[in-house]
């Protein structure tokens, strides 16, 4: 077992998570207190301290085992941010703006990441392959991020900001799934695909809704940074 090549490995794919995973929670607080809730700054997850948001099972247990399993999916979770819906100064359309927040610093750190890619060629060349890698694996993680949490289903941001855009007769069925909310996850990530093996039919929840636009919006970054 190469430790070298492992370490490497791991600088270049956990770095760019734990600044995307960061960045993606303290954004969520920061909106909060924008408009009117300011409980995540009073806890300290404001910040761009990857350990206030690091979930030891989420963040690490979870992914850790799945990468052993080999499996075909990764998944996890950091903390969630605590947001008092009720403080914020219209619940129901800033609660849109502060879910939107978390996949809105994802993009914006693809599209950074994708702008940096020019520095690469300034600096020596074995910290350039290593910095231009941890880039491309920013811009892939993020939108990956983006786009999974967008999914319309709570307590992923896309079920919020569904939640807050519905009709409240639509909105309300909604959002008490959440309590549900990770089982159903699961159920579509890792029980679906193997049902749909089982009985030789593709059910690939990942490949369906998350590829096609992290493909998508990879191609268009890439293009618009200048990278193509």
């Amino acid at each position: 077992m190469d430790i070298e090549a492992i370490l490497y490995g791991v600088s270049i794919w956990a770095l760019p998570l734990l600044f995307a995973i960061t960045l993606h929670e303290a954004a969520h607080g920061y909106v909060a207190e924008r408009l009117g809730d300011d409980t995540a700054r009073r806890l300290g997850r404001v910040s761009a301290n990857p350990l206030r948001h690091v979930d030891p099972f989420g963040t690490i247990l979870l992914p850790g085992i799945l990468l052993l399993a080999a499996s075909p999916v990764m998944f996890g979770y950091a903390k969630p941010v605590p947001v008092d819906y009720a403080r914020l100064r219209n619940p129901r359309r800033d609660m849109v703006w502060v879910a939107a927040a978390g996949p809105l610093a994802n993009i914006s750190i693809a599209i950074l990441s994708a702008l940096l890619f020019h520095t690469v060629r300034l600096l020596p060349p074995i910290v350039s392959e290593w910095f231009g890698q941890n880039l491309a694996n920013s811009i892939l993680i993020n939108l990956v991020l983006a786009v999974f949490n967008m999914f319309p289903l709570p307590p992923l941001d896309g079920g919020r900001v569904t939640v807050g855009l519905l009709p409240r007769r639509f909105a309300a069925p909604l959002a008490r799934l959440e309590r549900h909310g990770l089982l159903i996850l699961i159920g579509l990530l890792f029980l679906l695909p193997w049902l749909g093996q089982s009985v030789g039919i593709e059910l690939n929840f990942f490949k369906w809704f998350v590829l096609p636009p992290v493909s998508f919006m990879f191609d268009a970054i890439t293009w618009l940074s200048g990278l193509r």
